[in-house]
């Protein structure tokens, strides 16, 4: 059996849907979306996710055709629709709206919508939590926001390949923190970055990043545990003399990192603030979020 996804008002098998080449979205890269996460079947902060959504989809101007209220139920109605599968897998899932330009010129046509399915299956950062992620810091930068706002959510990502390709050349087990114009930390592939100095935790500035929901969930988690936390000019000589770090993303929630351009990174990885972050998340969604990565096959 295979998941349905949502395409322009119809259930599609997830491995057998569409959209021609001529879209705007493949050929343009003219395509917004958004990704949250299942938790035991359970869509966490949907609302906050379909905000942004809107909110990109307002900066590009496109028109999606329907109202963020029925994009909401239009997605738990395909949650709704998956259940018994996902139950029957014992799984969790990413699902993402899609948005593109539609045909021709704007406006000539209507939009492709979708939303979308992904299991989390074969995690590769399962190992991530016992010894941790490996980061590179790469040549390729972020956007500049003179150019594309990088608080737009957007498929146009050649420098997130480019940077993929530079951070394997030095380390095969590697991920990409890219830096910003300015040579201050931005973000990784669809992920966040923090560091742990001397108890507070430190994120990019947003003028650089996008606002991830995952990165508001570990502020606002933060401040409940009494944790200090701040946005800030992160530059690469504090990250390579921080205590602890770690990226942050809807698949995973947070992944510690123990390596940073082959330099070791704190004492203990998981750190103990990590620990604490990770434990009060797997407690707010009501289930153990390494345990269920780590089971999950590979």
């Amino acid at each position: 059996m295979e998941y349905q996804i949502w395409l322009n008002g119809e259930y599609v098998d997830r491995d057998k849907a569409q959209i021609g080449m001529t879209d705007r979205g493949f050929r343009l890269g003219d395509v917004v979306f958004d990704t949250s996460r299942t938790f035991n079947g359970n869509v966490f902060r949907l609302r906050d996710h379909l905000l942004r959504l809107y909110r990109s989809l307002k900066y590009v101007r496109i028109d999606p055709g329907m109202s963020l209220d029925k994009m909401e139920r239009l997605t738990l109605e395909v949650v709704e629709h998956n259940e018994d599968l996902r139950r029957s897998l014992n799984d969790d899932y990413m699902i993402t709206q899609i948005v593109t330009g539609g045909v021709g010129r704007r406006g000539d046509g209507d939009p492709n919508v979708s939303i979308w399915i992904d299991p989390l299956g074969s995690p590769r950062w399962a190992p991530a939590y016992n010894v941790g992620a490996h980061a590179v810091i790469p040549k390729t930068r972020s956007y500049s926001s003179e150019s594309l706002d990088p608080k737009v959510k957007h498929y146009s990502r050649l420098n997130f390949v480019l940077a993929e390709l530079e951070a394997a050349d030095i380390d095969p087990d590697a991920m990409p923190v890219l830096l910003d114009g300015d040579g201050h930390l931005s973000e990784g592939t669809g992920a966040n970055f923090f560091v742990v100095t001397d108890g507070t935790l430190r994120t990019s500035k947003d003028s650089s990043v996008l606002q991830g929901v995952s990165r508001m969930t570990v502020m606002e988690i933060a401040d409940t545990l009494g944790i200090p936390a701040v946005e800030d000019d992160i530059q690469p000589y504090d990250v390579y003399n921080a205590d602890e770090a770690f990226f942050c993303s809807t698949p995973y929630c947070i992944l510690p990192v123990g390596r940073v351009d082959n330099r070791e990174i704190g004492d203990d990885v998981p750190g103990p603030i990590t620990n604490q972050l990770l434990a009060a998340w797997s407690e707010r969604v009501g289930l153990d979020i390494v345990d269920q990565l780590k089971r999950l096959p590979r």
